[in-house]
């Protein structure tokens, strides 16, 4: 979505539709002599991105050169001593130069290599930090055992910094982002026992990799043996992450049983569980249990937020029940929310999908005389349903708007709108809209060629049944 801002439709825009187009549309537009040239140009300068400063210095600051260029522990330990040897004023940071050589080295080699360092610099004195980036370069070497990371945490041990709860967490992480989840619980299991308990923060990270990596019921075991074995037990951020993950995947079933099993834990769901809720039916389209579940949020005591009134809008318009959503717009102005671009695009979103631009186009109104600036995605809901509303001349106003703007084509409005121009007999100007989707990059060049040229043997074959001139 552009971040541009954007202005206000022009007011010939909207009172050319208000009184002539939407009382009496032609069921074909193919005879409006429209061309790109006449769109209205009353966007003000400001509409157009701003250009950041030249100032003569590169866009991004390349990365140093690592110090350490090779493996070998011969010439790692050679370069060390000629630093050290150097002049006395050259600074020389330790757990920088061992964490530039444990990033291109073997475990034991890195070992060896701190073990020459703190030889070298008697008046080195390491710290935590200095084994826990030993132990962020073992957790990373492709090894299908746990065997480099327990050679550090051994080193920890002996040096007298045992693992804390920064070391499970840095670890387990590390061993997650590799892909190597079986091997990061097996470590929680291991330091568990012998030394420290995972945090929440662990936790929760642990169940939310899992959520997305793998089957919900990896998560399930993982909670089960923490809560079995550690008596660890999940929070209400550990259920929020799992009503999240059923509701994306639309199990709303196993998602109202979360919400019960949490309650029996103590835990009273707050305004983000039931929003997630809502969300997964809006996915549904059923306006119906989004409705429901604001009235038992209501019922509990939470009280909804600009999020739960934009999703409970959202979930009616979709479901078509515009008239109850356009109820809530003032129900939630006077609970103390004021709507946002979000809340009028779903409004707009759904009286579109029912034909009513002229409502679309009056809300439009009232949105912006109440000081809330129309979005891209507002601007690409009223193309696509002017196109779909067989508004033809006034679509490609509105496009011209948009392009004043510089506002991105979404790939529904841009597919509806260069669909539209072609059966009308406007060619050129589907090639036209074309061409600023690639440069605008509101599209890969394959997606809009792609929907372009399907319309265009469409439009090839319908002449040749007649059905198209």
């Amino acid at each position: 979505m552009s971040k541009t801002k954007m202005g206000k439709i022009p007011p010939s825009f909207r009172s050319a539709i208000s009184n002539t187009l939407i009382k009496n549309p032609s069921p074909s537009s193919s005879s409006v002599a429209v061309t790109p040239v006449e769109r209205p140009r009353k966007f003000p300068a400001k509409l157009k991105s701003p250009k950041k400063p030249t100032t003569g210095k590169p866009t991004s600051v390349s990365e140093p050169t690592a110090l350490f260029r090779s493996p070998s522990l011969a010439e790692a330990k050679a370069l060390f001593n000629s630093l050290i040897s150097g002049p006395r004023n050259t600074p020389i940071n330790p757990n920088s130069l061992l964490q530039s050589y444990a990033s291109i080295s073997t475990v034991q080699d890195s070992i060896s290599f701190f073990t020459h360092v703190t030889k070298s610099i008697p008046s080195f004195t390491p710290d935590r930090s200095t084994f826990h980036a030993l132990l962020l370069s073992s957790c990373r070497v492709p090894d299908p055992t746990l065997e480099p990371i327990h050679s550090v945490l051994n080193l920890m041990v002996n040096k007298g910094f045992p693992p804390n709860q920064v070391t499970v967490d840095i670890s387990v992480r590390a061993l997650c982002s590799s892909g190597r989840e079986d091997h990061a619980i097996e470590l929680i299991r291991e330091l568990a026992k012998k030394h420290s308990l995972p945090d929440a923060y662990t936790y929760n990270f642990v169940v939310k990799h899992l959520c997305k990596s793998r089957a919900l019921n990896s998560a399930y075991s993982f909670i089960d043996e923490m809560r079995s074995s550690f008596d660890i037990k999940p929070d209400l951020v550990t259920y929020t992450i799992l009503i999240d993950n059923v509701c994306n995947s639309k199990n709303l079933r196993e998602a109202t049983r979360l919400v019960d099993v949490l309650s029996e834990e103590g835990f009273k769901p707050d305004c983000f569980v039931y929003n997630t809720i809502m969300k997964g039916y809006c996915a549904l389209s059923r306006g119906g249990e989004v409705v429901r579940v604001y009235n038992k949020m209501k019922e509990e005591g939470v009280e909804p937020d600009l999020v739960t009134y934009n999703t409970l809008i959202f979930g009616l318009s979709k479901s078509g029940r515009v008239k109850e959503a356009r109820k809530y717009l003032d129900v939630m102005v006077e609970s103390g929310h004021f709507p946002d671009a979000v809340t009028y695009t779903s409004l707009m979103n759904g009286m579109c999908r029912e034909g009513d631009v002229k409502g679309a186009l009056r809300l439009l109104e009232e949105m912006e005389a109440k000081g809330c600036e129309p979005n891209s995605c507002t601007y690409n809901t009223l193309l696509h349903g002017l196109c779909k509303g067989r508004f033809l001349e006034k679509a490609i106003e509105l496009y011209g708007v948009m392009k004043e703007g510089e506002m991105k084509l979404e790939t529904g409005a841009y597919g509806t709108f260069v669909r539209y121009l072609c059966r009308n007999g406007k060619v050129a100007e589907a090639y036209e809209v074309f061409d600023y989707a690639v440069e605008s990059k509101s599209l890969s060049d394959v997606a809009a060629y792609t929907t372009l040229e399907g319309t265009l043997k469409w439009l090839k074959k319908a002449r040749e049944q007649g059905l198209a001139v």
